[in-house]
């Protein structure tokens, strides 16, 4: 090997030093649990801010939505417009506020379990339903129709035969919604604990994504 007459000795590694002195890789295993509180907190900064899982718990939404079925919600409510038919995750009038807090991490599984659907807070801290009326409209029910300014709304979302009894004319606030199960015999909504705040709502239903075989969007 040629060497400069000139250079520093001192500073001069043979290449099998310097490989010896090279750091080692960690194996896979011991990267492992790194990289699953990584994917885990991906996971709960996405539920926090973008999208989460929701588990169906009831029927009030047949046949739009079966019992067990996932849906995944559209959580940034503050670039987007609600709009008549959406459907939506909000949260229920008959939540505690006072119930006392769950320990840390009790929360913590809780909020991984929802993000990925296996479980939800449908019961009864947060409800789903369907946006029937907007703020500072009028919602009545006459002869099992549901009108809206005085006009019939047409709803082909509905299960089938559904009965409704009348109810007066209720016209919503600039911050009120008039939300409604999509079976109306099974379920309890604004006809029962009356409009909620837009600002209760969660986010907006965009896909059934479990199970497999009725994938769709809302």
């Amino acid at each position: 090997m040629f060497r400069d007459p000139y250079a520093d000795d001192s500073a001069y590694e043979p290449p099998e030093e310097l490989a010896a002195k090279k750091p080692k890789r960690k194996s896979f295993l011991a990267e492992l649990p790194v990289l699953i509180f990584i994917a885990l907190a991906i996971a709960v900064i996405l539920k926090a801010l973008l999208v989460q899982a929701f588990w169906i718990p009831s029927q009030s939404m047949v046949p739009t939505l079966l019992v067990d079925d996932r849906v995944f919600v559209n959580k940034l409510m503050a670039f987007t417009e609600l709009e008549r038919g959406d459907v939506v995750v909000f949260v229920s009038p008959f939540a505690d506020e006072d119930a006392p807090s769950e320990p840390v991490g009790t929360r913590i599984l809780e909020t991984l379990k929802q993000t990925f659907g296996i479980t939800s807070t449908a019961v009864p801290d947060d409800l789903i339903k369907r946006i029937v009326g907007l703020p500072g409209e009028t919602v009545e029910i006459v002869d099992n129709q549901v009108r809206v300014d005085g006009v019939v709304l047409d709803e082909p979302y509905l299960a089938e035969n559904v009965q409704m009894s009348d109810m007066a004319p209720r016209t919503l606030r600039d911050d009120e919604l008039w939300v409604m199960g999509d079976n109306r015999d099974f379920s309890s909504d604004s006809r029962r604990f009356g409009p909620i705040k837009v600002n209760n709502v969660i986010g907006r239903a965009f896909v059934r994504f479990w199970p497999t075989d009725r994938w769709g969007g809302l």
